[in-house]
């Protein structure tokens, strides 16, 4: 893909050293979070640290930073938040690799849960990540009990039949059909861009400085990047390499699924991307400066090469 100057000035620290900076902290928060590897029943535990720890980009939990940066929303409640996100996130990876859905065996470089440990493990993993989300979201203090109930209802919305695991269904009806492009938009609008959405407007809500005008700004831009991050990982099937992705690359086309690829071609899909890109920078536009982490990512995942 041909890079696009943005209109964002970037701010300080510079963006790669901003986003290490917030990796690193999700990391120790989930560590912090999840519950200890020798706390009964133990293997179960052990099994959910590594689903969840010492790997990912962690794009979500960056998204709600960069959001919340917009809404003025502090460090301690975005930790919360993002750990949510990203526990339901990996929850989802889990039962996608099961020999009952996916069936792959690498996730980010290392053995899939359930090849590491075994089945029945890694299915109580995938219901501890999400029960353990939950429970963080209501727990903690993270704004008016109004504001909060909005934010369990965000993530149950994302992660459900209307969201991530009805994408997912949609996925596995899909294999061998060949769907038209707005029915390919509607599976990864809700099986990856639902999370995504979520993530951003976690992020914003943890703030006091945001109103609705501001919020609908931010799910517009949110739910192209959601369609964009598939497109991008749908190219990335295709063009990089296993080792490079961390996962089993060409999987998706070995199993006969839709993706933009197969839909658009290798070309078609770049323009797409870019297309996309282009809609998540204009809807970013009204923030100026404040947005600048949003631009950055979303240049982050417009030309990322795993």
């Amino acid at each position: 893909m041909t890079q696009m100057s943005s209109p964002f000035t970037a701010p300080t620290p510079a963006f790669p050293d901003w986003m290490q900076s917030v990796q690193q902290r999700m990391e120790a928060a989930l560590a912090r979070l999840l519950p200890p590897d020798e706390a009964i029943p133990a293997r179960l535990h052990q099994a959910m640290r590594y689903a969840s720890l010492g790997g990912g980009k962690r794009v979500r939990p960056l998204l709600a930073f960069a959001a919340g940066e917009i809404s003025g929303a502090t460090p301690e409640k975005l930790e919360i938040v993002s750990a949510a996100v990203e526990l339901i996130h990996a929850y989802s990876l889990v039962h996608d690799d099961l020999p009952c859905m996916d069936d792959d065996v690498l996730r980010r470089g290392r053995p899939t849960c359930h090849v590491e440990y075994d089945e029945p493990t890694a299915l109580l993993v995938g219901d501890s990540l999400q029960s353990l989300a939950f429970e963080l979201l209501t727990r903690e203090t993270l704004g008016a009990p109004k504001q909060q109930l909005e934010m369990v209802r965000l993530l149950a919305h994302a992660s459900g039949s209307c969201g991530m695991a009805g994408g997912q269904a949609i996925d596995l009806e899909s294999v061998g059909k060949a769907l038209t492009q707005p029915e390919l938009e509607l599976m990864h609008a809700l099986k990856t861009g639902a999370l995504i959405r979520a993530a951003v407007l976690l992020g914003a809500l943890c703030g006091d400085d945001i109103d609705e005008a501001a919020l609908a700004r931010l799910d517009r831009f949110a739910k192209r990047l959601g369609l964009l991050f598939q497109v991008v990982d749908d190219i990335l099937d295709c063009t990089a390499s296993t080792a490079t992705l961390g996962k089993t690359a060409g999987k998706d086309a070995a199993a006969d699924k839709p993706t933009y690829v197969s839909l658009l071609g290798l070309d078609g899909a770049r323009e797409f991307a870019n297309e996309l890109r282009t809609q998540a920078m204009d809807a970013l536009s009204v923030f100026g400066a404040g947005a600048s982490r949003l631009a950055a990512l979303t240049d982050f995942i417009t030309y990322r090469k795993f």
